[in-house]
């Protein structure tokens, strides 16, 4: 007689597996990137470009004509095995890595936890689709460009994190897949920092370091922007239009039951009611409003993650008092939100992991080096597209926009000075090149942190977005080859 123990998976649970054992988790890849990274370190001389401060932009940038090579410091095997923690902070200082980034994530994870306890999330989904029957597919440009204003004005990148529970339930429940929600958020805010316009931490910076008003060459930003967004649009649309029409077009098909299981909490739409009480209609308007302050500190009052966490958690508990929860209730399902979102954290640790160990093993400067001397006399337009291939290989290792910016602009700025190409256009092509990279960059927090929560594989999202990335990659380069020969 068969025992529990023999009991069939689930058909969902057997896609699951099937589709987890064809390529590596997340956490699988980085850490292999954090062990390749650490024996580039015994290949690659050491070296370092001396820093000054520079007033305009608050930190220390690198001396053009500076580099020298210094003692190695190859990263060994304890390295290797200490950078997921370092990720998180310094060892040595305690000084602050991505350990923000986790918190913050975990705070959010308890934040929704509470509010989904409620059903004011579930109800209010019902309720939005009944209305829209027909014209879900509006919500997909009008969201995108929302995000990519906050891409181009403050750089909006780790906030989305917190936006991706709230629109993945919504698409699945208008017949969408998780792949369309992530790309909504992810490319939306991706194409506003690609396309940045005032954007502080990528253009100012850039544009300070390399010694020109943030505001020259600004048009020809706005041209990236729109077209980037018009082709990223036009490309979720169309994603989205085939998913919905016939589901097996989705890129992570096999997994259809369990993200609708585990984002929709296995509700029935056909049973359960789509209208809303007084209380949920609060409770709603309250985490609207949380959403709402969150951008609104951000972008005026300089918050950063740690308030960011503080006004989740304060929200949580507003929320739990209101839907007459009780002590054990509300921190209970707290902690349940925060378990769900406890992979996503660490995955955070393990990108920041790799540059962790780049930077320790004083490779960055050097790489930096020699591709100033590829671009020596050079024509403009080879210039200008080897220029924004470097910088694209660069992001790989420093994901971080503003330390892009504070590494690459002061060395490379002034060598456009001998090609006869506008400083301007080497900030637009630093920018670009950043922020397409960061659409796919595995050492990039907010790009294996949303993935993690819309339980999307690596692959799978590359496969969902390389056709994409072609395309703006030869807008890109038309662009700024135009723009160079004007």
């Amino acid at each position: 007689m068969p025992s529990k123990l023999d009991k069939p998976p689930k058909p969902e649970q057997t896609h699951e597996h099937d589709l987890l054992s064809r390529f590596p988790t997340a956490y699988t890849i980085l850490f292999a990137l954090i062990t390749v990274v650490a024996a580039l370190t015994w290949v690659i001389p050491a070296g370092q470009y001396d820093r000054e401060m520079n007033e305009a932009i608050g930190r220390e940038v690198a001396v053009p004509g500076t580099y020298h090579e210094v003692d190695p410091n190859p990263q060994g095997f304890f390295d290797v095995m200490l950078a997921p923690g370092a990720g998180f902070y310094d060892p040595d200082s305690y000084a602050a890595n991505a350990i923000d980034v986790a918190l913050f994530v975990l705070f959010l994870g308890g934040f929704l936890g509470v509010v989904n306890a409620t059903g004011a999330i579930d109800t209010g989904i019902r309720s939005a689709m009944k209305k829209l029957k027909g014209h879900e597919i509006w919500m997909i440009p009008i969201l995108m460009t929302l995000f990519a204003i906050g891409g181009t004005t403050y750089g909006m990148a780790e906030e989305t994190l917190a936006f991706y529970g709230l629109l993945i339930p919504v698409m699945i429940a208008a017949g969408y897949d998780t792949v369309t929600a992530v790309a909504i958020i992810m490319l939306g805010a991706g194409i506003g920092v690609l396309g940045s316009t005032i954007n502080p931490f990528a253009t100012v910076i850039a544009a300070n370091a390399a010694n020109i008003p943030f505001t020259s060459g600004i048009v020809l930003r706005f041209v990236i922007l729109i077209l980037g967004l018009v082709i990223c649009i036009a490309y979720v649309m169309r994603y989205a239009g085939r998913v919905k029409n016939d589901p097996s077009k989705s890129i992570v098909a096999k997994q259809l039951d369990s993200h609708r299981s585990f984002f929709l909490k296995g509700h029935n739409a056909q049973t359960d009611s789509a209208t809303l009480t007084g209380k949920q209609s609060l409770i709603l308007i309250l985490f609207g409003l949380t959403f709402a302050v969150m951008i609104w500190g951000v972008s005026s009052q300089d918050w950063w993650m740690a308030q960011m966490g503080a006004l989740f958690l304060g929200s949580a508990i507003v929320i739990g008092l209101l839907a007459r929860m009780g002590e054990k209730e509300v921190t209970g399902h707290f902690v349940d939100g925060a378990r769900d979102l406890l992979g996503v954290a660490l995955v955070v640790g393990l990108a920041r992991g790799i540059v962790v160990i780049m930077q320790n093993g004083l490779i960055a400067d050097t790489l930096l080096h020699g591709a100033v001397g590829s671009l020596s006399g050079l024509g403009n337009l080879a210039f200008i597209n080897l220029m924004f291939w470097i910088e694209a290989g660069m992001s790989f290792l420093v994901p971080s926009s503003s330390g892009l910016a504070v590494l690459s602009m002061p060395i490379l700025a002034p060598l456009s000075d001998f090609s006869g190409v506008d400083r301007h256009l080497i900030v637009t092509a630093y920018q670009s090149a950043n922020g397409l990279v960061n659409l796919i960059n595995p050492t990039f927090a907010v790009v294996v942190g949303g993935l993690a929560i819309g339980r999307v594989s690596y692959d799978r999202w590359l496969a969902f977005v390389w056709p994409l990335l072609l395309m703006l990659t030869v807008m890109i380069t038309v662009v700024l080859s135009v723009g160079t020969s004007l």
